[in-house]
């Protein structure tokens, strides 16, 4: 089955990037006004093309070099020691690494949604750098690469909390720390001067979610790094909760509103995909209906809560949608006894603790350095020509 196994993470690698590239550039792209659609390509290709070298020069080491406990060290920083013939498992190495690439790129890309129409081109490409290395990385490590949160019998480390934290695919790796960092951010920044206008491009909207529901088929089933029946498995209960929470986002919104928006049942759709992340690999498709359900609702009534209840501009729902989906579907883990409810929710609350504390810091540091929000006058005009110079559209014919 090695050459099985390689045949598939070589697939679900490309699978992963095209979430970002094109997926979630056309997502969040058609969620802004016109005159900021290309900075939101901008910063979501800019981001794919930075995670790449740094994550080659420093943080594939630190999430899976052999270090300690808390981080993996530089000793396979710029790869050293890994070679065509390296394994990890049943892996060439450098496919492994290939595929790590790919979650660590798109996790500061799922940031973007909280800081757009208002930010400047600095800030996205210096705190990208910064957070990648000091918050994903580690967190990487703690439960992907044998840290504290998950043991390594081999290492003689032993699980904090006894048991090891189940994560399969990035519930709290990706979804929690993008969207407690979306959240820290975009209280931070601030509110837009007018956020009356309504998405630009909903046609947009719905060919990067179709892109992101197929591209996830390899985020969680190549998590299972086989090609076999847990990676089957994987997939298939990742589309039963998208489908499920998609309807449930829709009917959920008929009931309130009287009507069922196209961008309402994509937004579902994530929802219900950042849901299982966490799970898909300890759940079955029974399980994964009840999680997509719950999470139609669930995230529909966080969005409320981030945007009318507190009044918080995270503009394109990252924590309501990523942050809550995950940390929800994490802790269903447990609720279906495949997880131990100390190891579920201490996870959750160290990385969360983490992840705020350091974001707050490096959001200072990188506002220092290159500064964080746009002039009023770029604001208005839109970042696309401002920051760019360029327009995705001719507004005068």
């Amino acid at each position: 089955m090695v050459g099985a196994d390689t045949a598939w993470i070589i697939v679900a690698t490309a699978l992963v990037l095209f979430m970002t590239l094109p997926g979630l550039a056309l997502f969040y792209g058609g969620l802004v006004r016109a005159r900021n659609v290309l900075s939101v390509f901008m910063h979501c290709y800019a981001i794919a093309c930075l995670m790449s070298v740094l994550w080659f020069a420093f943080g594939y080491s630190i999430a899976f070099g052999d270090g300690n406990a808390i981080w993996g060290g530089l000793g396979k920083a710029f790869l050293s020691g890994v070679t065509a013939d390296s394994l990890s498992g049943t892996l060439p190495e450098i496919l492994f690494f290939a595929f790590q690439m790919t979650f660590a790129i798109i996790t500061p890309a799922l940031i973007v949604g909280a800081y757009v129409e208002r930010i400047t081109f600095g800030f996205v490409l210096l705190f990208s750098s910064l957070w990648m290395l000091i918050v994903y990385a580690p967190v990487v490590h703690w439960i992907w690469g044998g840290g504290f949160l998950a043991g390594n019998e081999d290492a003689g480390i032993a699980p904090l909390f006894g048991e090891p934290v189940k994560d399969f695919a990035g519930g709290i790796v990706v979804h929690e720390t993008a969207g407690l960092a979306a959240l820290v951010i975009a209280v931070m920044l601030g509110a837009r001067r007018d956020k009356s206008k309504p998405p630009h491009n909903p046609g947009f909207v719905m060919i990067g979610a179709s892109m992101l529901w197929v591209g996830w088929f390899g985020f969680n089933g190549g998590s299972q790094l086989a090609a076999d029946g847990g990676a089957a498995m994987a997939l298939t209960v990742t589309h039963i909760s998208a489908a499920t929470a998609s309807l449930t986002w829709a009917l959920w919104e008929r009931i309130k509103y009287g009507k069922a928006s196209l961008v309402g049942i994509v937004t579902g759709t994530i929802a219900g995909l950042a849901s299982i992340t966490p799970a898909s690999g300890f759940v079955g498709p029974v399980q994964a209906l009840i999680i997509g359900a719950v999470a139609g609702i669930l995230c529909q009534e966080a969005v409320n809560v981030i945007r009318n209840k507190l009044s918080i501009d995270d503009t394109l729902d990252v924590f309501a949608v990523h942050g809550v989906g995950g940390i929800f579907g994490t802790l269903m883990i447990a609720v279906f006894g495949q997880g131990s409810w100390a190891a579920q929710v201490g996870s959750l609350i160290i990385v969360g603790v983490f992840t705020v504390v350091v974001t707050v810091i490096l959001v200072k540091v990188s506002e220092m350095i290159v500064g964080l929000r746009v002039d009023p006058e770029t604001e208005t005009n839109g970042l696309d020509l401002s920051e760019h110079g360029e327009r995705a559209y001719d507004f005068t014919s």
